[in-house]
């Protein structure tokens, strides 16, 4: 897989200082090469939304290092339960869920906790779809916004989500405090600390996606899981014809 050496969406990155993932260093040789599918999830539908604004800059970075990324826009997503699975933003949703290889999850910190939107957007996605698992084996990276001090209760709710998800969460996190003072008017990220620790979880990210590549089956496959597939193996075969 090529990289394209291009610093032109991301004006404060030191170009010295960010360097391309070795692949070579985390992919097994008969690992597939194709750029690793990352979805996007954000919290917020204002018009100036903080999360969003950070979720585009994961993107633009995910985007440097090599992969191919997408991002759910949660407008008109209905909530659970209050209409069929078929609706297109459901569907759209779970599509993309199945899909990724990772996912980027960015929720704004409201009362303490991350927004209804976001919990909306994870509540659609099943644990089991079709026979597939589409969120298992899977990387997830996790951050926030807040209006205030710094806090960590949306990305620790995240995370506890992500381990329901049977997903693999990777250990660095980002949560940016007076988020109305870290964009610009454009809703860019202005250098600062905070925007480097954005930059560390998506680096973070793609190496535990090519990592994972190829892997998550076997991570998965679960010894009581075996033993349950051999027992209804043999009520099958040894069931009594009536």
């Amino acid at each position: 897989m090529t990289h394209r050496i291009d610093f032109h969406d991301l004006p404060n990155i030191d170009p010295a200082s960010l360097r391309p993932i070795d692949i070579e260093a985390l992919a097994g040789p008969n690992t597939s090469r194709h750029a690793p599918p990352i979805l996007i999830l954000y919290g917020s539908l204002r018009a100036r939304s903080y999360s969003r604004f950070v979720a585009e800059e994961a993107a633009r970075l995910l985007r440097w290092f090599g992969c191919e990324v997408r991002l759910f826009d949660p407008s008109g997503l209905p909530l659970p339960d209050d209409t069929e699975a078929g609706h297109p933003k459901v569907q759209a949703l779970r599509e993309l869920a199945t899909w990724s290889e990772g996912m980027v999850w960015v929720s704004p910190e409201r009362h303490g906790a991350m927004t209804g939107i976001m919990k909306t957007q994870i509540d659609w996605i099943p644990l089991s779809l079709g026979g597939v698992r589409p969120t298992q084996g899977k990387t997830l990276a996790v951050m926030e916004v807040s209006g205030g001090s710094q806090s960590f209760n949306a990305v620790n709710q995240l995370r506890i989500l992500g381990r329901w998800m049977r997903m693999v969460t990777i250990p660095n996190q980002s949560s940016v405090p007076k988020a109305f003072g870290e964009f610009d008017d454009d809703g860019r990220m202005q250098d600062s600390p905070l925007y480097r620790r954005v930059v560390d979880v998506c680096e973070e990210l793609v190496k535990f996606t090519w990592l994972m590549r190829d892997r998550g089956d076997y991570l998965t496959h679960r010894y009581s899981e075996r033993v349950e597939s051999a027992e209804e193996t043999s009520r099958r075969v040894n069931q009594v014809a009536h």
